[in-house]
Formats: C-alpha cells, structure tokens, sequence
C-alpha cells in the first residue's frame, strides 16, 4: 500500500481583466480580481464546503490575485493564509504582451522561448519543484490548499507526470479551477484530478 505524505488541492485565482484579455502579467500588485474571478472563487468555495474536506493550512503565491482568492478561500475554513515564494514564471519583456502577439512573433516555437529578462521553462520547473518539494516535507500527513496561478499547475502536473516541456502547457488550466494531486513517500505522486471547474 503507498503511503502518502501529504495532498496538495491546487486552486488557479479567479479571472482578472488581463487573464480575459489573454495579457501576460506578472505583477505583485495588479490586476485583482473581477467580478467574474469573484464568482469563480465562490463557486470553488461551495464546492469545498460541499464537500465537507478539512484542511490544515492554506498557501498562496504572492500576486495580488492570488492572494485574494486565498483569503476568499481562508474566510470559508477560519484560518489564515500563508503567503509562500511561488510566483508565475518570469515572462520578462514579454510582460504585457498578449499570447496573441506572442504566437504571431513566434509561432509555435512560442512556448518554448525564453523571453529576454525572463525565466527558461527548466529553471521555472525546477524553482516549482523546489516549493512543492519543501510543502510537502513540511506538510507531512496534512492536505493544504496552495492557491496560484495556471502555469504554476501546469508545472506540478508536468513533473507528476513526466511531461516533456513541449508538451506541458497542453494541460489547460483555467482560472477558478482546482487540481489535486496526492505526494506519497519515494518521492511518488499521482494526480486525482485537474483543472475541475465548479458549476
């Protein structure tokens, strides 16, 4: 029988006015939420009650979205959030850009290009890696909620899976989804289901 150290539910932010514009960003401070992000996040939110799941600690990545999507979250169970080093990947002078102009540059060899000033697929995966690496061996016999952004999942599922990294971003994930993904001893794991977007 595997023995699981810890369960991660990975919950993506709620829609912004750039992730409904197809804008890359990486901003600590903006956007925040919209309305519909909000209400992504309230459906989450009724799913996990619904579900009646406890849950020890709640992470968030740093953006300003994030971060109030977490605290939506924390309100539902009463506990705080912990803010956690889990940014996006570095998209460097792609920032602002749209994925539209992104493809019309690049093709699609676009994925696999590492902007100027920015961060390599390798050195993202491998910082994710390290995170989600540190949770678990700090989060062992809990499962935790780490609330971020859609690359950062793609990632997790790419390195459960052994994704190559022309083929990670074939995982879509949308905004105001949960993935879950259970971390057993021997440095296993094994998803139990993705990009689940409540009705």
């Amino acid at each position: 029988m595997f023995k699981r150290k810890c369960k991660i539910t990975f919950i993506t932010h709620g829609a912004t006015v750039h992730t409904m514009d197809g804008i890359l960003s990486d901003s600590g401070k903006f956007p925040k939420l919209n309305d519909v992000g909000e209400e992504e996040i309230e459906k989450v939110c009724e799913y996990l009650s619904n579900r009646g799941v406890h849950y020890d600690k709640i992470y968030t990545s740093p953006s300003a979205r994030c971060i109030q999507s977490a605290q939506i979250v924390a309100k539902l169970f009463k506990k705080r959030t912990t803010t956690i080093d889990l940014p996006q990947r570095n998209l460097g002078e792609w920032t602002g850009q749209s994925f539209i102009d992104i493809y019309d540059k690049y093709g699609s060899d676009a994925i696999m290009q590492t902007p100027k000033g920015g961060e390599s697929i390798n050195d993202f995966n491998k910082r994710v890696q390290g995170i989600i690496d540190k949770l678990v061996e700090e989060n062992q016999g809990n499962r935790i909620i780490v609330v971020t952004t859609p690359d950062v999942v793609q990632a997790a599922i790419a390195l459960t899976l052994n994704l190559t990294q022309e083929n990670q971003y074939k995982s879509l994930i949308k905004t105001g989804s949960l993935t879950q993904i259970s971390y057993f001893v021997d440095d296993w794991s094994s998803i139990i289901y993705s990009d689940y977007v409540p009705l």
